[in-house]
């Protein structure tokens, strides 16, 4: 039966659209049948994801912040003040942007430590925060493996057999043995150090009670002791690069300064936070640009963004995570909340690629960090 289409039905399909914005950009991929796609470089590639859409499009805005924050250059040093010479220059003395790079433990049990020590190896970032699990998984894997395992695996089954579950990945309980006969020695010395320290205050008849390791000291420290170039901590210590870990008792190594406390009653050894608070928020005060490279969320993002605080916020942010923002947590916030807390300038550069990281940041580092 044919007639006239419903007014109706008409005006709600088939409604006139607005003239298009002449700067809308159409959406088109990768075209591999073209021998350019099919050879192209990762930094071919991610371009040409640029308008793909959704996290695509994400990932391809996150390379090219990254790309200006790590090439951007301000004034020789000779053109600034003495007081200004502050913040970090490059070989040939101009300004350049102080890079925070936050990371979980999970991406340091995972292979992307590999790609993180890269990045640390070559001076690629001014500043790490990570979680405890950061400090001590980079140097477990430097005493034993970690092994692939599956998400499936019963934790019944593996506790009984004395193994660890991370994912899908295992770790041998006999690592963590491993960790506490490799670390006990080290804090007996350390704590030597700070007793002499203390000893040697008290004579000039100054404050013997002042601490003397911080957390981002105690892992240079470590970083010294594992000498291993496959560790991240290594090449920190290395090239001066700190590592802060404002929570580096939640974990193993928590666990062996809670038993060295017993080993070595009375005297104990003692970790200052606030000396490390007031060191990385000044090197955010004195940064000419600031950039965050946050990888996961929780306490690594919110202490780089607290920091970018104290300068009014960063000039530069990229976040990957999978948080959601609907819950009010900070681990899923998208940048634009950090924006009303002042954490990153209304006008940086900044995007949220919702990602695993390690999906995503090798594709990353070989279209930018590792590309020249």
């Amino acid at each position: 039966m044919s007639g006239p289409l419903p007014g109706l039905a008409t005006d709600a399909v088939l409604k006139a659209s607005a003239p298009v914005p002449e700067h809308f950009e159409e959406v088109k991929g990768v075209d591999y049948s073209k021998p350019e796609s099919r050879d192209a470089k990762a930094t071919d590639l991610i371009k040409s994801m640029k308008t793909m859409g959704f996290q695509g499009s994400s990932l391809a805005k996150a390379c090219e912040i990254i790309d200006d924050m790590r090439t951007w250059r301000g004034k020789h040093i000779d053109e600034l003040e003495e007081h200004d010479r502050k913040g970090e220059f490059d070989d040939d003395g101009y300004q350049k942007t102080t890079i925070f790079m936050g990371y979980t433990s999970n991406l340091i049990s995972s292979g992307t430590r590999d790609t993180l020590r890269f990045l640390v190896q070559h001076k690629m970032v001014s500043a790490i925060v990570s979680s405890a699990g950061g400090i001590e998984e980079d140097l477990i894997k430097c005493l034993a493996p970690t092994y692939m395992g599956d998400f499936a695996l019963p934790g019944k089954g593996l506790r009984d057999e004395g193994m660890n579950r991370i994912g899908n990945l295992i770790v041998p309980n006999d690592n963590y043995c491993k960790f506490e006969e490799w670390i006990v020695p080290i804090l007996d010395t350390m704590l030597e150090e700070q007793n002499a320290f203390a000893k040697a205050k008290k004579a000039d008849c100054l404050d013997s009670d002042t601490p003397f390791w911080t957390p981002s000291s105690v892992i240079d420290r470590l970083g010294k002791e594992i000498n291993d170039e496959s560790s991240v901590l290594y090449w920190a210590h290395k090239n001066k690069i700190p590592i802060f870990c404002p929570a580096l008792t939640d974990g193993s190594i928590g666990d062996m300064l809670f038993f060295h406390t017993f080993k070595s009653s009375p005297q104990q050894l003692r970790i200052d936070i606030v000396q490390d608070i007031r060191k990385i928020n000044s090197m955010s005060m004195e940064a000419s640009r600031a950039g965050m490279l946050i990888l996961g969320g929780g306490l690594i993002k919110h202490h780089i963004c607290n920091a970018c605080l104290m300068r009014n916020g960063a000039d530069y942010a990229v976040y990957i995570n999978t948080g959601q923002e609907f819950d009010g947590s900070d681990a899923g916030a998208r940048p634009d909340e950090a924006v009303s807390w002042g954490k990153i300038k209304a006008e940086a550069k900044s995007v949220k690629v919702f990602a695993d990281v390690s999906l995503v940041l090798p594709l990353i580092v070989a279209a930018t960090f590792a590309s020249k």
